[in-house]
């Protein structure tokens, strides 16, 4: 007996969705795609910055330990408004450096990630960093504080344009146009691929070439576009 209820309902469902398919299908309907975008300037930068162990003036009794880099690029970026959740260990690796001397140990090197909100403060930041044991930034990834505000203010704009756009082809044919049948959103917003490409600046052992590097840092945030694709299907009355 249950088997046989089960049966009947299963036949029902098939039965309502062939229905509806059916309707579906006998609808008078227009299909029109909706378009938006939008020009923003990302207000989160991702930094990568990279320091490495050296020796003082090559000695190699004098060496300079990752640790105290590292404490110098953390008091530095706690002082210009980087939050500690905000300065994470990307990387570690090691390298050695060839000599004469054919010196073995390996120097160790570490890659930092800081998210900030003002580039400016960046060239006072490395400043208080050792410029010997700089060894690289580069801007790594941007972000935006309102990011899903914007992508659901595109999103409207985007089902909005499909409707026009609908309406323009109704009225061709001297029809209008009904309520909305499917929606289907195309969008995808990944915003490192759509940001900027990042400039490397490579930092170089001496002192002066340092400091034409740090000298010549580029620190504009140029804006990016943001783009919102919908298809939609409406029925015509």
């Amino acid at each position: 007996m249950k088997k046989f209820l089960t049966l009947i309902a299963l036949f029902g469902m098939l039965t309502a969705v062939n229905a509806q398919t059916n309707n579906m299908e006998n609808t008078r309907r227009v299909a029109t795609r909706g378009y938006a975008e939008k020009e923003i300037t990302p207000d989160i930068v991702y930094l990568s910055i990279s320091l490495k162990e050296y020796y003082q003036d090559g000695n190699t009794k004098k060496k300079v330990a990752i640790d105290q880099l590292e404490k110098q690029l953390f008091d530095a970026a706690m002082k210009n408004g980087v939050k500690k959740e905000d300065f994470t260990v990307q990387n570690i690796y090691s390298y050695n450096v060839a000599d004469k001397k054919k010196n073995n140990e390996l120097l160790q090197a570490r890659q930092y990630r800081i998210k900030v909100a003002d580039l400016k403060k960046l060239n006072t930041m490395l400043e208080e960093v050792d410029a010997r044991g700089l060894q690289s930034t580069n801007i790594s990834g941007y972000d935006h504080s309102q990011k899903r505000e914007i992508e659901k203010e595109l999103k409207t704009l985007a089902v909005r344009d499909a409707r026009t756009n609908a309406e323009i082809l109704a009225a061709a044919d001297a029809e209008n146009v009904g309520k909305v049948i499917l929606i289907n959103d195309n969008s995808s917003f990944n915003w490192n691929e759509i940001a900027p490409q990042p400039r490397m600046y490579a930092m170089k052992a001496s002192n002066a070439e340092m400091d034409s590097a740090n000298n010549g840092l580029d620190l504009e945030v140029r804006p990016i576009k943001l783009t919102c694709n919908i298809d939609a299907v409406f029925e015509l009355k």
